[in-house]
């Protein structure tokens, strides 16, 4: 480590962003760079602590605890405290193939776990890392690697999210031959289409790095749907082995009176809608806007924040975002020690910018959506909620009551569902006759990623259920390992 008295001498501190009001105005990445003499600083935090929980990437209580692709955090947090930024690369870089993204969307579970988290706030990790791969971009350092050989070997991945991107750069560093198959007009996934572009941009971050894997070798083939435009027994004929990383994107519905009124959509259709609008010039008139209107989200995750800043930059008239969970607590409660997630109570970006432009949160817990009430015209005009409580049933399983008196009406001309997502889309499973689990998700062991099918593997949300970015690289890593061992019969990827 750097400076042992590091972690006691300075306190963390976070790079400025723009403000929430002044951000709103457009599409932009609203972090500012940290200037390198603060990052140095920050990097000097991270302490000698032995026990570096920071990359164990567990799974405690069903959440993640330390970074999922095991990132070397302290040792890329020495080197840029000594000022070593490519050697910080380096290490950055065998494991993980795309910093850039996983510093920007990551909710950072290594930080949740840092040790120094445990009495004092953590090492700044996501931002160290992200600053680590922004300055190799800026500096030149990233270029083309092709292999210097090929195997001849050609394997196809169906779906261009953060596991088949990961498993196509991998096997190509390998030397197979790789074809990325992507249903959307642009590859990426939900990269591309998924993340509004002021939390990941689109042309400056993620196609940057799509052209560098095609200069390495990778071909993108888009607006191709496996098992509709192409029929899966050509897969079959053309390539030695398949992956499949088509995520989870069957949405869960709320299948409650008045869901067929006109202005109740999908939060994925209205955030990729959205982004294609943005991408296409704003030419494309079928995004669904916000402006003017009353929006109601329902759901607290992430994409319902997402939804939170993409209204609000529509220019929403008023935005209510209804999370049927109780409130979290200020600092951890008894039964979330360190190193599990914290499950803590803050506004991420779209509530910071709520906040600012309407005076409060977004967010109203413990309440659920009863009704939505539409006009004279087949239109959604209003969400009747209820407040509830958790209450265990005779199963011993906790279920939402509701609490009679506490009724409301909430005026609503848009309503977009953001409640998560129930496993994969089947008609490509089906065609391909892939074994699935209990939850619909593909069959395939976690560290094998073999499916029924020999030859064909698995790998992201369509295997795991949905889940973090980071998960999905550590996916489509062991997915190309498993695929490069099966094809050769022994394998140098990590």
């Amino acid at each position: 480590m750097g400076k042992p008295t590091g972690f006691i001498e300075y306190v963390r501190e976070l790079p400025s962003e723009i403000s929430p009001l002044e951000r709103i105005r457009n599409w932009d990445e609203f972090h500012q760079p940290m200037p390198e003499e603060k990052l140095r600083t920050q990097a000097a935090r991270c302490m000698d602590c032995g026990t570096p929980f920071c990359h164990t990437g567990t799974l405690i209580n069903g959440m993640a605890s330390g970074c999922p692709i095991n990132n070397l955090i302290p040792e890329w947090n020495d080197l840029v405290y000594r000022g070593l930024w490519q050697e910080a690369l380096a290490r950055l870089l065998k494991t993980n193939n795309f910093p850039e993204f996983t510093g920007r969307v990551c909710p950072a579970p290594c930080e949740g776990s840092c040790v120094l988290g445990i009495h004092n706030p953590p090492v700044t990790i996501k931002n160290i890392e992200y600053s680590i791969i922004d300055k190799a971009w800026e500096e030149g350092w990233l270029t083309p690697e092709p292999p210097a050989k090929r195997t001849g070997k050609k394997v196809a991945i169906i779906g261009s999210g953060p596991a088949g991107l990961s498993a196509a750069a991998q096997l190509n560093k390998a030397g197979h031959w790789v074809t990325v198959y992507e249903r959307a007009d642009r590859p990426g996934g939900l990269l591309m289409y998924g993340i509004p572009n002021m939390k990941l941009d689109k042309e400056k971050v993620v196609i940057r790095r799509l052209k560098l894997l095609e200069a390495e070798g990778v071909t993108f083939v888009c607006n191709t749907e496996v098992g509709k435009d192409l029929p899966v027994e050509q897969l079959f004929k053309e390539y030695d082995a398949i992956i499949l990383c088509i995520g989870a994107t069957k949405p869960r519905d709320l299948a409650i009176e008045g869901r067929q009124l006109k202005g109740i959509h999908l939060a994925m259709d209205f955030l990729t809608a959205n982004t294609k609008a943005i991408l296409d010039g704003n030419q494309n008139s079928n995004f669904i806007s916000a402006e003017g209107k009353d929006v109601v989200i329902i759901g607290g995750g992430d994409t319902g924040t997402d939804c939170v800043g993409t209204c609000i930059r529509h220019g929403c008239k008023s935005v209510v975002q209804i999370e049927i969970l109780p409130k979290p607590p200020l600092t951890r409660a008894p039964d979330n020690p360190w190193p599990e997630w914290p499950k803590v109570y803050k506004m991420d970006y779209g509530q910071e910018e709520a906040a600012a432009k309407f005076g409060a949160d977004p967010r109203i817990y413990l309440t659920t959506a009863t009704k939505f009430e539409g006009d004279e015209n087949g239109n959604v005009k209003a969400v009747h909620t209820v407040e509830v409580q958790w209450e265990k049933n005779d199963k011993g399983q906790f279920i939402p009551k509701h609490i009679p008196g506490t009724e409301k009406v909430i005026p609503a001309q848009l309503v977009l569902l953001a409640m998560g997502f129930l496993g994969p889309e089947q008609p490509l499973l089906d065609a391909l006759g892939v074994e699935r689990d209990a939850r619909s998700n593909v069959k395939a062991e976690y560290g094998k990623y073999a499916t029924s099918i020999p030859g064909v593997f698995a790998a992201g949300d369509c295997r795991r259920g949905q889940s973090l970015v980071v998960w999905a690289i550590n996916e489509g890593r062991g997915a190309a390992r498993e695929c490069d061992l099966y094809l050769m019969g022994s394998t140098d990827l990590p």
